[in-house]
């Protein structure tokens, strides 16, 4: 092999190896690129810490674009609630006590005119055989049987009244029960189902000095309902074993016959509260949350009670000063923020 073709192998050999080392260089810096083009940018974290407290901290400029509102709080009556357990009774022994008091008592009348004029008879018989009239013995001793007849029926018939009446009256309460031997409305009412019979049972030792005249319910779906104490029950939920007491619901609470709800009782001094609107607050954990303003652009989510509604659907709280402001519009996305950065700052 000459001279001059060494040098160009030795050439091409230089060059071949000289373009294996620039691709491979070349191919190390794009995958470094592309690994860096896939790497997620993580946005600036919004979140400090104040006290022990998560703080999420947004500009001017990021609360206006996001529809963020606050509002200061309105001042409420507040008054501290006992949670009862209430079940919607089946009226249908009641309507079938009523049915069967109507009968018994409408026999009862019966037989009353029946031995109103059995007794005249009687009478008259008397009469005419001790003027030695035209009435023989026989004749008195049958009227005399008759009226003795109708008195003893009269008497079975006042006894199943009466024995309806108590039996209406130790099911349902003397109020449902004195409805029942009157006939007023509330029988009517409860029977066609355009109220409710509630029974409300106090947690196991918990006391009340008197029954509250009124207490709150909500259904889902349907709007808080006042409900009015009828009386003291005649026995207590066997499942429970507190203190229980009738209450009457209107058909327009969403309350049916056979549904268990809660029911709020109101329990010891009214005092004064705030309103938290519904729009305001969040469900976090089986929780209910706000976000309260701190300064300008700083938010802190706070747990609030739940025991109080209010009409609009949020709650009145005690523990929350009167001139707080909280997130009424947006709260969700302050709470979104708040996890995103505890996401990033585990993945970090």
């Amino acid at each position: 092999m000459t001279l001059r073709k060494r040098v160009v192998m030795g050439a091409v050999a230089v060059g071949v190896c000289i373009l294996v080392i620039w691709g491979f260089i070349e191919g190390r810096g794009e995958a470094a690129n592309e690994a860096l083009r896939e790497t997620p940018v993580k946005a600036p974290l919004r979140i400090a810490e104040i006290n022990g407290q998560a703080v999420v901290k947004l500009d001017a400029q990021t609360l206006k674009s996001s529809g963020i509102e606050v509002a200061a709080l309105t001042q409420a009556p507040y008054q501290g609630q006992i949670q009862g357990y209430g079940t919607a009774r089946d009226l249908a022994a009641l309507t079938d006590l009523q049915y069967r008091y109507v009968n018994a008592n409408a026999q009862w009348q019966t037989i009353r005119a029946k031995l109103n004029a059995s007794t005249q008879a009687l009478e008259r018989a008397r009469g005419l055989y001790e003027n030695q009239q035209n009435v023989s013995l026989a004749q008195l001793q049958t009227a005399q049987a008759t009226a003795a007849g109708d008195q003893a029926t009269l008497a079975a018939a006042r006894s199943q009244v009466q024995a309806l009446a108590a039996t209406a009256i130790q099911a349902f309460g003397p109020v449902v029960g004195k409805s029942l031997i009157d006939g007023s409305p509330l029988i009517t009412r409860l029977i066609e189902r355009q109220d409710i019979l509630l029974q409300v049972t106090l947690p196991p030792g918990v006391t009340l000095t008197s029954p509250p005249q009124t207490a709150t319910v909500r259904v889902e779906g349907s709007p808080l309902t006042t409900l009015d104490l009828l009386s003291p029950a005649t026995q207590t939920d066997p499942r429970i074993q507190g203190l229980s007491f009738f209450y009457l619901a209107p058909a327009s609470s969403g309350v049916l016959p056979g549904m268990n709800v809660l029911v709020s009782l109101p329990s010891g001094a009214p005092s004064t509260g705030v309103a938290i609107p519904r729009s305001a607050v969040l469900w976090w954990q089986d929780r209910a949350w706000i976000y309260r303003q701190i300064d300008a652009s700083s938010f802190a989510r706070t747990q609030i009670s739940t025991d109080l509604s209010s009409k609009d659907g949020g709650f009145i709280v005690k523990d929350l000063p009167s001139d707080a402001k909280v997130v009424i519009e947006g709260a969700q996305l302050l709470l979104s923020e708040e996890f995103r950065a505890q996401i990033q700052v585990g993945a970090d």
